[in-house]
Formats: structure tokens, C-alpha cells, sequence
């Protein structure tokens, strides 16, 4: 009989839950694995919503959300809920997922009971250690004690290689994200939400809006707010649609200025099926989030991300993506632009996709199966071919 070795995926936000769906699918299809899942909770509803698309039960829930959790509470409880785990039942390898605390906790708490640990979306860089906070120095750490990486892009397996990084410990399998997105657009899901139905239906330009990120809480968040207000004023044919993030430091520095606009329309968090077809439907995406960088021009949508600086450059380059700051004037400005120059729009809209065709999880698993000798790694992904 074969030996079938155990491996444990652990994840605990929306994001890591989407990238991780389709490596925890192949390797439930595979014969060579046991696949067993453990998820922290550091975002509860979220997470589940998307489990739940995948048909992912978690085998292991450690739920360790708390109202105004901090960092460090984040990862020390990770840290004890996981070592748990791991006394009664190791895995042979844990996969975690990009740059959470959760990740970083889930890594160093595996790595202690000399369990090898798998990172996906390896290699990302902003090569700021206090910006995307606290995200770069949670991947630098990650990748410090991981023996295999899971580089998303040729970028990402440079930066692994100019840290001295083991060039044959690294793989390039192109994002999970771009999977997912795939198998998730494709589904079409319902909006819960009557009037996203009507938006959908109508015809109209919708300028999708995200934020949350920590370093732009407070003025630049209240900036932001003001912007979007000037925005629906100028465009009163534009709808712009904000879910609103949960964090109540978000919600109040974000809503006063756009409160009983017209066109403005702010909805609870999407599950992330709605909020892919909400991006199949926007015109423009504002945001300041890692991941809808990679996903919007999937489907040929522009990005203009409210930050200084980016770990996922490829589609700067590309040019599907604008980095613009949080600077009230220059969004009210970049915003325009995209509205109401074509030419402009048109140059960003092109679907080129630095970031996957949609087998990164194929390739992670036959990287994790050569791993373990029981495959033989694929090529590597390239945007080029």
C-alpha cells in the first residue's frame, strides 16, 4: 500500500481562504495525500462564506477571533491553538498562504515541532518593512524558514533568489487567485443584495471601491471618503459601490462624507462570489487591497490602488494597474480620467495577466508531490508564453 502523507493547509482570512481553495481541492483529488485543514478564524463570516463555495469543511477550526484583536494576540493564540494540533496529530508538511499574521504564526509554530513548512504566493516585495504593515516583515519571516516556495511570479522567485533563498527549493506556479477566480466567475453567483441586482441589470458605469488597509486608517481613510463624495457629485450618472469593511476604525472615518448620496451604494462586505461578478460588472476599481490587483485584470478591469507602494509590480508594468496614493486631489483626478478620456481607459483595460492562467494549483501540487518523491514537478508558469 502507498504511503499517503498528511498535509495541513492553515488559513485564517478571506484572501488566504480564496488562494488556498484550489490547492486544498487538488490535493483532496489527490491519491497521494492526505489533505487536512485547519483554519484560525482571524475573519470569521468571511472566511466561512468562502469555504463554502470551494465545499471546504475545515477539519480544524481554532476560532481565535476577539473584538479588537492586535497583532500579537492574533499570534500568540494561533501559535498555541496550532501547537496543540500538532502534539496529537502532526501533519508531514503545513501550507500557509502569503503574508497574514496567521501565516507567519502558522509558519514559525510548525517550523518549532520541525514540521517542513509550504509557502504559497512566495516572494512578494515591497521592500518597505513598515509598508504594507505588517505584511512585508510576516513574508520576509515566512520565507526565512520554508522549504518550499511557492512563487506566484518569475519577480517573486528574483526577490527569493537575492535573499540567498535555495534556487531549487523554489517553484513559479503563477497565482491560486486567478483559479479561483476563474471557477468562481464562471458560477455567476446571485447578489443577496436587491439593489446590486439592479445595478448588474441597469447598464450603468460602476466604480467599485474597496479600502481597509491598516496604514491608511485615520485622515488618509477620511480623504478617501471626501474624494468619493466630489466623485459622485461630478458623475451623477456613475454609480460607485463601497462595501464597506468591517472594522469600525474604517466605517467611521470612510461613510460621514458620502452619507445620503444618490449613487453611492454601501453594502456589507460581499462574499467573495458576489464580489467577483460585482468586478465582472465595474467599469473602474478603486481600492487599496493586495489581491484585487491581481484579480481585476483577469477580467480586464483598471486598477488605480490607493498606496504609495506595491509587492505585485508585474501589473504596473503590465499597466493594467495605477499606483496613485491616497491624496484626495489625485483620486478625484485619476478617477476622471478613467471616466471620461477612452483612450486612457482603453490602454488599461487590456486583459494581460502577469499573474496566472489558472493552473498554479496544478503546479503547486506536483511541486508538493516531488517533494515528498511521489511526482515530478511541471514547468514553471510564464507570463510571457
Amino acid at each position: 500500500m502507498n504511503c499517503v502523507f498528511t498535509i495541513m493547509p492553515i488559513y485564517g482570512t478571506r484572501p488566504e481562504a480564496i488562494k488556498m481553495a484550489p490547492i486544498v481541492t487538488a490535493l483532496q483529488n489527490s491519491d497521494q495525500f492526505e489533505c487536512v485543514v485547519t483554519v484560525t478564524g482571524q475573519h470569521r463570516e468571511m472566511l466561512d462564506q468562502v469555504n463554502e463555495i470551494f465545499g471546504i469543511t475545515p477539519d480544524h477550526d481554532l476560532n481565535i477571533i476577539q473584538p479588537r484583536q492586535t497583532l500579537n494576540g492574533v499570534l500568540t493564540r494561533t501559535v498555541e491553538g496550532l501547537d496543540r494540533i500538532f502534539e496529537d496529530t502532526p501533519p508531514d508538511a503545513v501550507v500557509v498562504q502569503g503574508d497574514t499574521t496567521t501565516s507567519t504564526a502558522a509558519a514559525i509554530a510548525a517550523f518549532y515541532r520541525g514540521i517542513p513548512v509550504i509557502h504559497a504566493e512566495a516572494g512578494l516585495r515591497s521592500f518597505n518593512l513598515f509598508s504594507p504593515f505588517p505584511e512585508e516583515a510576516n513574508r520576509k519571516i515566512t520565507s526565512q524558514i520554508t522549504s518550499l516556495h511557492l512563487a506566484p511570479t518569475a519577480t517573486s522567485k528574483e526577490n527569493l533568489l537575492r535573499e540567498a533563498i535555495t534556487e531549487e527549493d523554489i517553484v513559479v506556479t503563477g497565482n491560486t487567485v486567478i483559479d479561483a477566480l476563474l471557477h468562481t466567475v464562471e458560477q455567476q453567483l446571485p447578489f443577496t443584495d436587491p439593489q446590486l441586482e439592479e445595478i448588474a441589470s441597469s447598464g450603468k458605469r460602476v466604480l467599485l471601491v474597496t479600502t481597509h488597509r491598516r496604514e491608511n486608517q485615520g485622515e488618509a481613510m477620511r480623504g478617501v471618503g471626501r474624494a468619493l463624495a466630489r466623485i459622485a457629485d461630478a458623475e451623477p450618472e456613475l454609480t460607485i459601490v463601497l462595501p464597506a469593511h468591517r472594522n469600525p476604525v474604517v466605517r467611521e472615518a470612510v461613510l460621514p462624507a458620502i452619507e445620503g448620496k444618490p449613487n453611492v451604494v454601501v453594502t456589507e462586505p460581499l462574499a467573495y462570489g458576489e464580489f467577483t461578478r460585482m468586478l465582472s460588472v465595474a467599469h473602474v476599481v478603486l481600492t487599496d487591497s493586495g489581491g484585487v490587483q491581481e484579480e481585476a485584470p483577469s477580467l480586464g478591469k483598471p486598477v488605480l490602488v490607493m498606496r504609495e507602494n506595491t509587492e505585485r509590480p508585474e501589473a504596473v508594468t503590465a499597466g493594467t494597474v495605477k499606483l496613485i496614493g491616497t491624496d484626495e486631489e489625485r483620486i478625484v483626478t485619476e478617477v476622471d480620467r478613467l471616466l471620461n478620456d477612452d483612450a486612457a481607459y482603453h490602454e488599461m483595460a487590456n486583459a494581460v495577466n502577469p499573474y496566472g492562467d489558472g493552473k498554479a494549483a496544478e503546479r503547486s501540487l506536483a511541486a508538493i508531490e516531488q517533494m515528498f518523491d511521489v511526482g515530478r514537478r511541471v514547468a514553471d508558469f510564464d507570463s510571457q508564453a
